[in-house]
């Protein structure tokens, strides 16, 4: 699937760095068929050093060498990067974006090439745990969508979906989860020393806490709120804390919260359309 197969990177940062390690660890590819791309000079030099990859300050460069070229940049400068790239995107590459907001009619026009995969993966996907929802543009061809299936899938578990709409819903859901739980740790741990623990124990103690609940919602496969009143005795310590929760309006302000990532995502979509417009 991958024979001689280079995987271009334009932009270098976290997931991307993340992707390359999933890359190397299932084996899809050799390191010197890994080829990325970035502006920072010291950051390309960690990657070459860590993983042994290729590396460029030339964004051309690697779009030219590319067979499947991964888009990890930030929306702001898409526009900017798609027209310096779009002569340069071979006619026989898979462009695969993980640019949040960027729609695939936005990635077509701009980089004037048919087939487009979207994606949304997170960070925990540097360790082989991540989630990540992705679509195609009807000219991806099946090798082509394997090709990216693979590499998706060496981040962790995907879910393909035909309506682009789901991209950004998957944007404020799994792509920005990974920041509410990190804000729920640390509140957590933050309790924990408030009311005495030292922080070295209130963050082992939190963390071991997290990662458990997490194994018995996988492992006994009930609902949450199954799970929440099998552990709430009545005038117990669990029903105290909860209702402080409610009260407090814990599941309203979370609603919120991912609402307001998901119209960001959508905002951010809006924008690329109306710079690849201008």
């Amino acid at each position: 699937m991958f024979t001689d197969t280079t995987i271009g990177f334009i932009g270098s940062g976290n997931m991307a760095e993340a992707m390359i390690k999933g890359i190397l660890r299932k084996g899809l590819v050799a390191p010197e068929f890994i080829f990325a791309a970035d502006p920072r000079e010291e950051r390309l030099a960690y990657l070459q050093e860590k993983y042994g990859i290729r590396t460029s300050t030339s964004n051309r460069e690697v779009a030219r060498a590319a067979d499947v070229l991964v888009l990890s940049i930030k929306p702001q400068v898409l526009p900017k990067v798609m027209k310096g790239i779009n002569l340069d995107v071979r006619a026989d590459a898979l462009v695969l974006s993980i640019i949040a907001g960027a729609r695939l009619k936005v990635l077509v026009k701009g980089l004037r090439h048919a087939a487009v995969v979207r994606a949304m993966p997170n960070t925990p996907g540097q360790f082989g745990e991540g989630m990540t929802v992705w679509t195609n543009t009807p000219h991806v061809t099946e090798r082509q969508k394997n090709q990216a299936q693979a590499i998706i899938q060496a981040l962790g578990k995907e879910i393909w979906v035909e309506d682009e709409g789901y991209l950004d819903m998957a944007t404020a859901l799994s792509g920005t989860g990974p920041a509410y739980v990190f804000l729920f740790i640390e509140a957590l741990i933050d309790a924990g020393v408030h009311m005495g623990f030292s922080r070295h124990i209130a963050e082992e103690m939190v963390i071991q806490t997290i990662k458990g609940s997490v194994k018995v919602v996988e492992e006994l496969g009930r609902h949450p709120a199954t799970l929440r009143n099998m552990v709430t005795s009545p005038g117990g310590t669990s029903a105290a804390a909860l209702y402080e929760l409610e009260k407090g309006g814990f599941r309203t302000i979370l609603s919120k919260a991912v609402f307001a990532a998901y119209r960001r995502s959508v905002e951010l979509g809006d924008a690329s359309e109306a710079a690849i417009e201008d």
